[in-house]
């Protein structure tokens, strides 16, 4: 059987199922768990569906980094519920999702999923270098568009994009990029550094859309050959966009080390992390099944281990 990896957006998928469930579904104690159920189902689903051999749930072990709001202060600032000393600030969280987020774990450790993080990088970051170096083709499933960047055919890497819901999956590859936002997936960074993204905090640079953005990555190839063109009297850089480009500068020197993914960083194998999917046995499938009755879990767990005993 072919190999293939699959990278959850861990958070980006628990938020979704929280949201996509009703949270009416409680265990006995009165503690919501349709975020649990719904991420469970997701993930049966997807890996069945995708015929994932290995998986990791990735995880935010710092959200909001600081060497990244060090770069650009209003990064991600509109989600900060608190800001902790010398620790990784609090993110505005429904309290009935943050109840659940341990017991998420919990399940995801008794069946055997990996669950990845690195200090002070995102989710995003660990998803960034496993797909630039697991060495077999990778499907990364999130809800957020920043990591359209991590697309390349040449190295089997697609995102299934869940912003429409898990009825309506769709499946990015370089083709796709392309027709969507007229640029490449290794153009998407800086598309998104020109354009901005209100949602992370990112200004952009003022009066430069989606389709200015698009256009000039398109004549200038990237960010950097657009700025040298913007400092070149010479080139056929329009005055209009000189002046945006220069009145945004500072925001430009910082902002690619913000949007671009890390690509680089020391993580575990997919080996040591354990990634490869196999049946729940002994005595962590007995415990996840009764939890499944204990947390009311439903028939999450019940198709989740179906899904993991297609590995055998």
């Amino acid at each position: 059987m072919s190999q293939r990896l699959m990278l959850l957006d861990t958070a980006s998928l628990y938020f979704r199922a929280f949201y996509g469930v009703p949270d009416t579904i409680r265990r006995a104690d009165g503690t919501p768990v349709n975020a649990v159920r719904g991420l469970l189902d997701m993930i049966a689903r997807l890996t069945a569906d995708y015929d994932a051999t290995h998986l990791v749930a990735c995880w935010d072990d710092d959200w909001r980094p600081q060497w990244r709001v060090d770069l650009i202060p209003t990064y991600k600032s509109h989600r900060v519920a608190e800001v902790v000393e010398g620790a990784p600030d609090v993110e505005v969280v429904p309290d009935a999702l943050t109840a659940q987020i341990p017991m998420i774990r919990r399940v995801l450790d008794l069946a055997g999923i990996a669950v990845v993080g690195a200090a002070g990088h995102e989710a995003d970051d660990v998803i960034g270098t496993y797909a630039s170096h697991a060495g077999l083709p990778v499907d990364v499933v999130t809800g957020d568009r920043d990591l359209f960047q991590v697309v390349d055919d040449a190295r089997q890497v697609r995102v299934v994009y869940t912003a429409r819901g898990m009825r309506n999956l769709e499946v990015l590859t370089d083709a796709v990029v392309v027709e969507k936002y007229r640029v490449l997936p290794v153009q998407y960074a800086d598309y998104a550094t020109l354009r901005g993204d209100t949602s992370d905090g990112l200004p952009g640079v003022a009066g430069i859309g989606e389709k200015t953005a698009a256009s000039l990555l398109g004549e200038y190839g990237t960010l950097d050959g657009l700025l040298a063109a913007a400092a070149d009297a010479e080139s056929g850089l329009s005055a209009s966009v000189r002046s945006k480009l220069a009145a945004a500068a500072d925001y430009l020197a910082v902002a690619p080390a913000v949007v671009g993914v890390v690509r680089d960083l020391e993580l575990p194998t997919l080996e040591e992390a354990g990634a490869e999917l196999r049946p729940a046995a002994g005595e962590p499938r007995a415990e996840l099944e009764r939890l499944a009755d204990d947390w009311n879990l439903g028939g999450s767990v019940r198709r989740l281990l179906e899904a993991l005993d297609r590995r055998r």
